[in-house]
């Protein structure tokens, strides 16, 4: 089980701006920023404690992907919504990925790519919650 995790970012203003409207569509807040003053170094995401980070100290541009859980379809909706109006681009709108294509039945995602090209997520498993 992972505890936090994060990626590199090439600006984390520009980055917190996509990250703050597509994570506080999840219920995720900024929990922590370095410094705590502005955050320009870093901002960790979480309820009570940063589960996900974006960083000026880890390389940027790797093109990485993370899921995060939703709570319902409409929870998906509003990532996708909140995540490309805040200058994201749609890497595939919202909906149920079949099980032709490897996904799980009742695997209901979206996802958007970040400023920096990065695949980002919200999932939500019917059946499963």
């Amino acid at each position: 089980m992972l505890d936090h995790t994060g990626m590199g970012v090439a600006d984390v203003a520009r980055s917190a701006v996509f990250y703050d409207a597509a994570l506080g569509a999840l219920g995720l807040r900024r929990a922590m920023q370095l410094p705590p003053e502005t955050g320009a170094d870093g901002i960790g995401y979480g309820r009570e404690y940063p589960i996900f980070w974006i960083d000026r100290f880890h390389p940027h541009g790797v093109k990485q992907h993370t899921a995060f859980a939703a709570t319902s379809r409409a929870q998906v909706d509003a990532f996708h919504a909140a995540a490309v109006a805040a200058g994201g681009t749609d890497n595939g709108p919202p909906g149920l990925r079949g099980v032709e294509k490897g996904y799980p039945s009742g695997y209901y995602a979206a996802f958007v790519l970040d400023p920096d090209g990065n695949n980002i997520e919200a999932v939500f498993r019917e059946g499963l919650r």
